[in-house]
């Protein structure tokens, strides 16, 4: 019997990305997509690109019990829906706001922070989710071998982001206009996820407490980040690299590469690709993932693959765009 899925929150970017990838997934049925806004509309009304694809229609109510629940809503409407709704605590419920990553419960729900790579046997045996930021993914993967280790320094971070970070709603830096041909930096070393990112490199790390410095930057492309965080290493190169290739041997969807990455080789896949640079003290992780896919709903989907005992790839074999 296939795994029964509901979706709240469904007309932005990530509910498209996760109904994208639940109706395509083996042992998955899609039960419903919660949407006030569109009750009653097919899902390619808004979505157009799911016409042919599936006969669902948005709906205001929860119709059916769903095995899991994916929250595709925005930073703390999950809190607030979860607070005024009752779900049975049979139902696993996978986040993606940020509302439950520092340890937050509601209603006697607890959270498990959901980086499969570091956490994959806590995410097994866990009855809710809290799916990582985008950021937080592609900046926690390029250090966590080395805040493993106990080699983690400060760190020096930047990373530039495609327009669907920003969400579906229309801002002055998401319209095209604005957007095109254009590159800036914004919530300059106080960006949210840096809470998040040092709570799992300090979960690592224990004691660690060095400064984490991180500069985003708003790109002129649609989807994709690519990370570049410096931090100091004595260890030669080839040591660290080999120390990367361990961490994250028998992990599916997180490689070191041997040369440069670039934002192509990942964008509408679920991969994490690694490349490291090292001069004189100085290593430099280069990390690249798409910020909707590993991001977001890729990763909420290999969460719900482990907290089912499924194959943690299933429906996840996703190819890139390549050009």
């Amino acid at each position: 019997m296939k795994i029964q899925a509901g979706i709240i929150g469904g007309a932005g970017y990530t509910g498209g990305e996760t109904i994208r990838l639940l109706l395509r997934h083996p042992q998955v049925e899609l039960a419903f997509v919660h949407s006030r806004s569109n009750a009653g509309k097919p899902l390619y009304a808004v979505h157009p690109d799911l016409l042919g694809d599936t006969e669902l229609h948005f709906t205001d109510r929860i119709e059916q019990e769903a095995d899991v629940l994916f929250l595709c809503l925005g930073h703390g409407e999950s809190k607030r829906w979860l607070d005024v709704t009752s779900i049975s605590s049979s139902v696993k419920i996978i986040d993606l706001s940020q509302d439950f990553r520092l340890g937050a419960s509601i209603q006697g729900r607890l959270f498990t922070y959901g980086l499969p790579e570091i956490n994959r046997e806590n995410i097994r045996q866990a009855a809710n989710i809290a799916n990582p930021g985008c950021f937080a993914t592609a900046i926690e993967l390029g250090l966590a071998p080395l805040a493993a280790a106990g080699l983690l320094q400060e760190v020096h971070t930047t990373g530039i982001t495609g327009s669907t970070g920003a969400g579906q709603k229309l801002q002055e830096t998401t319209h095209f206009s604005w957007r095109t041909n254009n590159i800036s930096a914004y919530k300059t070393l106080n960006h949210q996820h840096l809470h998040e990112i040092r709570r799992t490199l300090t979960q690592l790390q224990p004691g660690y407490d060095a400064p984490i410095h991180f500069i985003p930057w708003r790109g002129d492309f649609a989807r994709g980040i690519f990370i570049s965080s410096c931090t100091t290493v004595e260890q030669p190169l080839a040591e660290v690299q080999q120390l990367y290739k361990d961490f994250y041997a028998g992990h599916p969807f997180t490689h070191v590469a041997e040369e440069p990455i670039d934002l192509k080789q990942v964008v509408n896949t679920n991969k994490c690709l690694l490349f490291l640079e090292k001069e004189g003290d100085q290593l430099v992780v280069h990390s690249v993932i798409d910020n909707l896919l590993k991001g977001a709903s890729g990763q909420a989907v290999q969460n719900m693959n482990l907290m089912f005992g499924l194959e943690e790839t299933a429906g996840l074999q996703l190819k890139s765009i390549g050009f």
